[in-house]
């Protein structure tokens, strides 16, 4: 009877693990991709070389010799602001430093924007046509003198961003949040609108006869005051109606008070204050904010929802209806979500559809959505694509050595244009 052969390590094919074990600190955006397992072993004991991230020192940010895209035409945009931006600099890219991107988005960074900056070990993000028409749709609603010859185009104020996984809905809407901030609007900006849905307390107002959700309206207040403090100090209250209250996180009803009011005179971050001190007011307090800015003239006011589909399904909570049976709760019946979800008004509205987040398919006429609300946002072209690969060369994501035109090329067409897979895929080129 033959021996039975014992695996030896040298004989072994491992391929190299791209993501850090769940008991790992994540990659900074300017961290050197992993070089050791975690036994401390380098990670190129027993690997080809073809299957290894690139781990050599990145270039100088900034060289004209490196700095080059397809046919020679220059990679990177300079420019300290999404509004400078024209057409001509669609397929290029424009960084800023993680600080900037934190400081003018403090409610979040999408995880696929993170993603890439940690992989790339770079801030920068692609300039795309789809964006600049998303961001030129809602500059001519503030400015129709930019309407091209007079002519009446096809405007929108209400958008629903939707399309296939991963080609690039939440990255857009984060740049149009970044760009709006930066002309100086006024911006709700949501980027996990599933968390409105998953986790926290959940009570049942008898009031409203809908389900109030106080964690998470004191921590969107609590976000949205973070970067809007300054104007929220300059807007008046315009409601002087006594907001109603809710049960508080954990601590039930206020004894003998279902409302209160606001005082006369006060601004809107005094209101936003007030949710975050008090959580029984909290829902109260988001619900009525979403009305106080629909009355703000003075400026103009975006709502930016990522994550919008998880409105339209069921949330994770459950009416108990017997001792062993609850009914499913579903988004709508939420007090926050309620207020926020319809786009059957005049603001300026922009919600992102996340497949990732699987909540099923949708039907194509969603209610409180206007029928021709609906774009979509399409995955990388062959141009665009030339351009990634053409970054990730320049970022060490691919080596010199074995990039070619017709390599890259089968990278795009085995992932189909998905931003994700494209990236995924490069280093094994």
């Amino acid at each position: 009877m033959p021996a039975a052969h014992a695996p030896t390590r040298n004989n072994k094919r491992v391929k190299m693990r791209r993501h850090p074990p769940s008991d790992e600190p994540p990659l900074s955006c300017f961290d050197d991709p992993l070089s050791s397992s975690a036994s401390g072993e380098p990670f190129a004991d027993g690997i080809d070389d073809e299957f290894e991230l690139a781990r050599d020192p990145l270039p100088p940010t900034y060289d004209p010799s490196l700095d080059v895209g397809p046919n020679g035409r220059p990679l990177f945009t300079f420019s300290d602001s999404f509004a400078s931006l024209t057409h001509k600099n669609a397929g290029t890219y424009i960084d800023f430093s993680l600080e900037e991107w934190k400081s003018m988005l403090p409610e979040g960074l999408p995880p696929g924007m993170m993603k890439e900056f940690e992989e790339t070990r770079r801030c920068a993000v692609m300039i795309r046509q789809s964006f600049l028409d998303l961001r030129d749709n809602f500059r001519r609603i503030v400015d129709p003198t930019l309407r091209a010859g007079g002519k009446s185009l096809n405007v929108k104020k209400q958008i629903v961003l939707d399309g296939p996984v991963s080609c690039g809905k939440s990255i857009a809407l984060a740049m149009l949040v970044h760009w709006a901030r930066s002309e100086g609007w006024l911006v709700f900006y949501v980027p996990k609108g599933r968390d409105w849905t998953h986790g926290g307390f959940f009570y049942r107002n008898p009031v409203t006869d809908l389900w109030d959700t106080p964690v998470q309206a004191a921590k969107t207040l609590q976000d949205f005051l973070e970067f809007n403090k300054s104007r929220l100090q300059q807007l008046p209250c315009q409601i002087s109606e006594p907001i109603p209250l809710g049960e508080g996180a954990g601590v039930g009803m206020m004894k003998g008070v279902d409302s209160m009011a606001m005082p006369e005179g006060s601004m809107l971050f005094e209101l936003v204050q007030t949710g975050i001190t008090y959580s029984h007011a909290s829902v109260g307090v988001l619900v009525r904010l979403r009305k106080e800015l629909s009355l703000v003239k003075d400026i103009p006011v975006l709502f930016a929802i990522d994550q919008y589909n998880n409105w339209f399904t069921f949330s994770d909570y459950g009416e108990p209806v017997t001792v062993r049976s609850c009914r499913p709760i579903h988004a709508k019946e939420l007090a926050t979500v309620n207020a926020f979800r319809s786009m059957m008004h005049d603001d300026m509205m922009v919600g992102a559809f996340s497949h990732s987040t699987a909540v099923g398919k949708l039907r194509q006429e969603l209610p409180d959505v206007p029928k021709d609300a609906r774009v979509m946002f399409p995955r990388y072209t062959l141009d665009e694509a030339a351009t990634v690969c053409h970054y990730y060369l320049r970022q060490k994501l691919i080596r010199q050595e074995s990039f070619t035109e017709d390599k890259w090329k089968k990278i795009y067409y085995l992932s189909n244009g998905n931003g994700s897979e494209m990236r995924w895929l490069s280093p094994f080129i």
